[in-house]
């Protein structure tokens, strides 16, 4: 079963008296499977925050259709499995870290010792156990995310969006959040995550999506699409030097010995920027 699905999945927006509407989101078609980490990419007004409102039922659709986990996005049941982290949350700022997460894990109805217990864990799943009793104001940008993931966790969801869950955080404080959703995702967790951290998402995840006018414009795994397929790199062993302007064509003539013969692998940054320049349908501002 794919944790989400959309099927021609349209969002307009309007622009007020006389002009006309905006598409912000056109016939998306969009597939994670469940126990993937799912990366949404795309510059900013592509959709992605489109894509992640609609399939959290925060807007409604103009039209197609959003599942999450079979159930439409428009019932209150689909995201009873679902946990969200915003780009940029908001907290209480009088709270503790602990209290932060005892008032989340309350809404969600948990209570007692077993909240006691998911606390604890979250805190030191998410580094924070030493801070549990600081109050946010005194958290940085990367203790904030971490404990926004770990409010979006409380519950234990199957399934968690995260929009730009590194965004202002420092590299080290970066490099935990990439490392926590690893570990999420081996535990089963399904992640579907936007973000505009090429480097990132290329290491965490499985599959991506590129939006660009809120279009679906480039979509596949990750280390498939990297794979420079224009080039071929070959190694051997034992060539002689005078026998390498022949290598394709005298290699095993040559004495050598053919090693491999492989794809080198581009980055996702000069991928994405690929697909952005031969995709001209014109600019235009989109959320």
């Amino acid at each position: 079963m794919d944790a989400i699905r959309t099927e021609n999945l349209t969002k307009k927006y309007a622009l007020g008296w006389r002009r006309g509407r905006l598409l912000a989101l056109d016939k998306l078609n969009l597939h994670v499977h469940e126990g993937e980490v799912y990366g949404l990419l795309g510059p900013n007004g592509s959709g992605k925050s489109t894509t992640l409102k609609l399939i959290l039922g925060l807007i409604s659709m103009t039209s197609g259709e959003a599942r999450v986990f079979d159930v439409p996005c428009e019932k209150v049941q689909s995201r009873l499995h679902v946990g969200f982290l915003p780009e940029n949350p908001y907290f209480y700022k009088y709270l503790t870290g602990a209290e932060t997460l005892e008032f989340y894990g309350r809404l969600c109805g948990m209570k007692g010792t077993h909240l006691n217990k998911r606390i604890d864990e979250l805190l030191a799943l998410v580094g924070l156990a030493h801070a549990r009793d600081r109050r946010l104001a005194g958290y940085s940008k990367g203790m904030l995310q971490r404990i926004g993931l770990a409010q979006a966790l409380i519950h234990d969801p199957k399934l968690l969006l995260l929009d730009e869950p590194t965004a202002g955080v420092d590299p080290i404080g970066s490099k935990d959040i990439r490392d926590l959703i690893l570990r999420l995702k081996e535990t089963g967790k399904t992640v579907l995550l936007s973000s505009h951290l090429l480097a990132q998402v290329q290491d965490v995840c499985d599959r991506i999506g590129v939006l660009n006018l809120g279009k679906m414009i480039l979509e596949g795994r990750v280390d498939q699409l990297i794979s420079d397929q224009r080039r071929v790199s070959i190694t051997v062993q034992g060539l002689p030097e005078t026998a390498r302007e022949k290598v394709m064509e005298t290699v095993r003539a040559a004495g050598g010995e053919l090693v491999s013969i492989e794809h080198p692998q581009t980055t996702l940054e000069a991928l994405f920027l690929e697909a952005l320049n031969k995709d001209k349908r014109g600019a235009g501002e989109h959320d």
